[in-house]
């Protein structure tokens, strides 16, 4: 996972959005999924590609579970490097989510519905994100 964008410093002040992002991801159960868009809706101030960059940043030490966030159409997406791909798709599959022969998931059944509204005012995130109006 070798991309980073040029807001993410190497100093030992880790980014901020970055652990916004990470915050929520950690949230998502297991057997469930969340879309790049939709957790940039719930962090705020933030874009799908930044959440995809944040996940390719993640390290064990982290303890971030990326492989739960996908695209919108419900399907992995390939990171620039190409790898990763299998590894996302073997530890949804172990989690019990299936993929259909597009390579998509249900989205309409395993897509998480996001953090309580009480969650996200005790923690500082906008009561309203956007995704809650799709």
């Amino acid at each position: 996972m070798s991309h980073t964008p040029s807001s993410h410093t190497d100093s030992a002040q880790p980014d901020p959005t970055y652990q916004r992002i990470y915050t929520v991801v950690r949230l998502i159960p297991r057997g469930q999924v969340a879309t790049y868009g939709q957790i940039a809706s719930i962090v705020g101030d933030c874009t799908a590609r930044m959440v995809g960059y944040a996940m390719a940043a993640v390290t064990p030490q982290d303890k971030v579970p990326w492989h739960r966030v996908i695209n919108a159409q419900g399907k992995i997406s390939l990171r620039a490097d190409g790898g990763g791909a299998a590894e996302q798709r073997a530890r949804l599959e172990a989690e019990g989510i299936v993929f259909d022969a597009q390579e998509r998931v249900p989205l309409n059944r395993v897509r998480w519905p996001g953090p309580s509204m009480e969650w996200l005012q005790d923690n500082g995130f906008d009561p309203l994100p956007l995704w809650r109006a799709e």
